[in-house]
């Protein structure tokens, strides 16, 4: 499993060089990095609002997208437009429920033969891939099978 971001926040030499720290930056990375669940922008905003009442969700977005471009966290777009945002930068795989969107750390290696392999097969210049599952977690598992043992009326 990738090691989650456990140290403390809010001194600068935790962001990459050139970007200064802040009191809403500080709380929004502290909030996505507190986290698995590969929050939205709309849960971060929500806990940090608990924190710091006036800050608005403008805000949050711009500063998931300076964090995110900073390396500090990584950005999950997916086809229904929900982005999702990882504390967790290390290279990792995950899992996402095509039912309700719930997005999963996996403990299995990355396989950085593969980004080689594909390299030296096209000639193109492979600095890393992103790999996601697909499929039911088991909460919606467990559902879609008590929706089909219900008797029809």
């Amino acid at each position: 499993m990738p090691q989650r971001f456990a140290g403390p926040i809010g001194n600068s030499y935790h962001y990459r060089r050139g970007m200064r720290s802040s009191k809403r930056r500080d709380a929004i990375l502290r909030a996505v990095r507190s986290t698995s669940c590969h929050p939205t922008a709309e849960w971060v905003y929500a806990q940090v609002k608990r924190e710091i009442p006036g800050i608005s969700l403008g805000t949050v977005y711009r500063n998931l997208r300076v964090l995110t471009a900073a390396g500090e966290l990584r950005c999950y777009d997916s086809a229904g437009g929900v982005s999702r945002f990882d504390g967790c930068v290390e290279s990792h795989y995950h899992f996402r429920c095509d039912q309700c969107g719930a997005m999963l750390d996996i403990n299995e290696p990355v396989d950085v033969g593969l980004d080689r392999r594909v390299a030296a097969n096209t000639g193109l210049d492979i600095r890393y891939h992103v790999l996601e599952f697909r499929g039911l977690c088991p909460a919606c598992q467990q559902e879609e099978e008590a929706g089909s043992a219900a008797p029809e009326a």
